[in-house]
């Protein structure tokens, strides 16, 4: 095989051009970093030799026997959102699998989560890591958890402080393409029902205002409690606001399970999904494929956000200064039958079809 030369010392941006990879592989390559195929790194690493790169010695990204722990809600585990946290779960699963690793899952009350119960669970479990899957953990326990250094990793949660490593499904970006695909249907005036209890779905409020805004249509937030469950509280809530007739004709809820709530009262108020009225989901949750129509949603792939939890702690337990990082996946459209232009209502002295 020819060698590879220049005149200059090499860049990451050489070895990318030469091996047929982006620099992004490149960089992840030479930091020993999981997820890169074999062959790929067999070439960068070779192309890298030939040109005279330095390459640094980096602790092994893939520890064998890594055994941690991943604390999940018992609300949200046992609740409607029981299959999106599985889904995460089966990621993490793998993840494991494949690298030798051992993964103990463990239901957790959040809201009294306490370093005490953490320490007790370390110790049992003899984890050298602990994955807060859909955990936003208070400010106490997080400076317990920086103190001791134990490697932590957010899974669908968002560190504001950026001190941990965090991995997230694109949560502003797909509100955003949710809202504008319900705009781009012609609908003026939307509703979004949700539950900002956590900065990830706050995001998803985010998302949803700035296409309003851009947009210049006419929004209401309708809030949910936060304790909400079910698509009960979804319905009740939709029941209301028809019985305000304010004029609006599109829903778009932070959840599926929020949307089969509002479908639900549209139905028990003899309105048309989407003739009369558009829905848009989230998430594309086992219920969305079981609506009549089938639910308009943003796919996340939670197997993905589970593996590349995996992968954050395979890096951060190899190398404990690492900068923290923060990843986010993205979501995309699943074009279901429950958003279409709303119906034109008859002007006076006209029929309609």
């Amino acid at each position: 095989m020819t060698r590879v030369s220049l005149s200059r010392r090499p860049r990451q941006t050489d070895i990318a051009r030469f091996a047929g990879v982006s620099v992004s592989t490149v960089s992840r390559v030479l930091a020993n970093e999981p997820g890169i195929s074999t062959n790929v790194r067999d070439q960068v690493i070779r192309i890298a030799s030939e040109l005279g790169y330095n390459i640094r010695p980096v602790p092994s990204a893939q520890p064998q026997n890594q055994r941690s722990v991943a604390l999940i809600p018992v609300d949200q585990a046992t609740g409607g959102l029981g299959m999106f946290y599985e889904g995460i779960l089966s990621g993490l699963r793998g993840a494991a699998s494949r690298s030798g690793g051992t993964l103990l899952p463990r239901l957790v009350r959040s809201s009294s989560l306490k370093a005490s119960e953490l320490k007790h669970t370390l110790s049992e479990t003899d984890a050298t890591g602990i994955f807060l899957v859909g955990i936003d953990p208070p400010e106490d326990l997080c400076g317990w958890l920086i103190e001791s250094k134990i490697p932590t990793v957010w899974v669908n949660g968002n560190d504001p402080d950026l001190q941990f490593d965090c991995v997230s499904p694109a949560n502003f970006y797909g509100a955003r393409l949710a809202t504008q695909h319900v705009i781009a249907a012609g609908h003026q005036r939307i509703l979004h029902f949700t539950m900002s209890h956590r900065h990830t779905i706050r995001e998803r409020v985010r998302g949803f205002e700035a296409a309003a805004a851009k947009n210049g249509v006419t929004t209401r937030i309708v809030q949910l409690p936060s304790a909400s469950r079910t698509s009960m509280e979804a319905c009740e809530a939709m029941e209301a606001v028809l019985r305000d007739e304010q004029g609006f004709t599109a829903a778009f809820c932070m959840n599926d399970m929020m949307a089969v709530g509002v479908m639900e009262a549209l139905t028990n108020h003899h309105l048309s999904i989407p003739r009369d009225f558009a829905v848009m989901g989230f998430d594309d949750l086992p219920c969305a494929s079981m609506t009549m129509p089938r639910l308009t949603t943003m796919h996340v792939d939670r197997e993905a956000i589970g593996q590349e939890a995996y992968y954050l702690m395979q890096r951060r337990i190899a190398d404990p200064g690492a900068e923290p990082r923060k990843v986010e996946l993205a979501v995309r459209l699943v074009e279901g039958a429950t958003v279409q232009a709303p119906c034109k209502q008859p002007e006076d002295g006209e029929l309609s079809a």
